[in-house]
């Protein structure tokens, strides 16, 4: 009788050990912990790219549709300036609001579609469009 109780007793315990530790896996909330409200993946505005990754970026899109080289070395000149604008206003002590920053990327595209034909500033939007929904988008 008492093998039994050891038994039952001992069953019980790792049938409750492994409730515990089964559902512990299971309260992260989405995002591995993160404060409420929020969804998992990044956190704040996506990080600034260094001149590489401009230089990168800027030839994949000329490649993409169809740039001369001129046009591609006017957008990396654009591309440039203006992550170094979004550097300045993102480095200081109080963070810019999300219209400062809207403005910038509108102004930007203002800018690299003037460089561009007609057809290529047609291009350029579908491929901003393609770009915008592969990024996880943040709220408004």
């Amino acid at each position: 009788m008492k093998t039994t109780i050891k038994k039952t007793t001992k069953m019980v315990t790792i049938i409750l050990f492994t409730i515990f530790t089964g559902t512990m896996a299971f309260a992260q909330p989405p995002g591995g912990g993160q404060r409420s409200g929020q969804q998992g993946g990044q956190q704040g505005p996506p990080p600034i790219p260094n001149t590489k990754q401009i230089k990168t970026m800027v030839s994949d899109m000329a490649k993409e549709l169809s740039w001369t080289d001129k046009q591609e070395a006017s957008a990396l000149l654009l591309y440039n300036d203006h992550f170094e604008k979004v550097k300045a206003k993102t480095s200081g002590s109080t963070k810019p609001d999300r219209e400062e920053m809207d403005a910038l990327t509108a102004t930007l595209e203002k800018n690299v579609k003037a460089l561009l034909t007609a057809d290529q500033q047609k291009a350029y939007v579908a491929y901003l469009k393609k770009q915008s929904k592969q990024r996880p988008q943040r709220d408004k």
